[in-house]
């Protein structure tokens, strides 16, 4: 089939290397502008663009879909279908409706679970034991079009989101080529997504990702694996932000925020800490860390 892929950040690359090297012929791919990032906030090009680029294939960058000189190049290209996995940009039905077959959504959750910017982070918040990725014919209303195909995925439990999601890409991006060939072949059947079993996943905030050490000791280390790499688990010492590295859950008990030879208090038992990164400088072991700062009797997380 003729393809145009959308998508930006780097989960999205198995997939648009795996339609690269199929049976398929992408003609071009949709990403979003170059933005800001690293300390100098100098612009750069999304994965995506970077890796269409490499292979030779044309780059659009609308600031947003609904532009007419982006509908029109969109419309001159003729695709067939456009694969979508995390894209960032709402596509309005004028664009939705260009593709004789529609846009294929890659999501990785198992729908009608954790619709919304991050299924990934809120299964591993929840408990999940089980998740996976979901292709889905792509409507105007968040992730609710019918389904296409799924892949499972166990949550091992000491997954971090980035450890999840690197997994799910990969299975994700198989996923998406089976749905695509099945589609050329007239063989799948979009199945309506069930009305209960419904959760939204929105995205996660740095205030979501600050721990609160009177909460229970499983609770603390599902927010601090959820949130790493991003936005990033933290907490407060000496009135300074300290960013937390995964944590380890034992069977010690100390007042919730109490640190004790590398162990921190929760609401039930202490978590053993790995690596922190104070306010300015590098990720070090948190047991070097203490050991510089020498905590007084009754000083500990905030």
């Amino acid at each position: 089939m003729r393809l145009v892929f959308a998508g930006t950040p780097a989960p999205a690359l198995p997939s648009l290397q795996a339609l690269l090297d199929s049976g398929h012929e992408v003609l071009a791919v949709v990403t979003r502008p170059d933005a800001p990032a690293g300390r100098g906030r100098t612009l750069r090009p999304s994965p995506v663009r970077e890796l269409a680029e490499q292979a030779g294939v044309e780059v659009l960058t609308p600031a947003h879909p609904r532009e007419a000189d982006f509908q029109d190049r969109l419309r001159a290209l003729g695709p067939d279908c456009c694969p979508v996995v995390a894209y960032g940009a709402l596509v309005p039905r004028a664009v939705l409706d260009i593709p004789r077959l529609g846009w294929v959504n890659l999501h990785f959750s198992l729908l009608p679970a954790w619709r919304g910017a991050a299924p990934v982070q809120h299964a591993l918040l929840a408990g999940d034991e089980v998740t996976g990725a979901t292709t889905f014919l792509l409507e105007e209303g968040m992730d609710t079009g019918p389904v296409l195909g799924v892949t499972t995925e166990d949550v091992r439990p000491t997954d971090t989101s980035a450890d999840l999601l690197d997994r799910l890409a990969t299975a994700g991006a198989g996923l998406l080529v089976a749905t695509l060939d099945g589609l050329e072949r007239g063989e799948l059947v979009a199945v309506p997504q069930p009305a209960d079993g419904v959760s939204s996943a929105p995205k996660i905030t740095v205030e979501d990702a600050r721990v609160d050490w009177t909460a229970p000791a499983m609770r603390v280390d599902r927010v601090i694996r959820a949130c790493t790499p991003s936005p990033g688990p933290w907490t407060t010492f000496r009135g300074k932000r300290v960013k937390l590295g995964p944590v380890t859950v034992t069977g010690e008990r100390l007042a919730p925020g109490a640190l004790r030879d590398g162990l921190v208090g929760t609401g039930t038992t202490a978590v053993e800490l790995g690596t922190v990164r104070p306010e300015g400088r590098s990720e070090m072991p948190a047991t070097d860390w203490l050991r510089g700062l020498r905590p007084e009797p009754g000083e500990g997380f905030a």
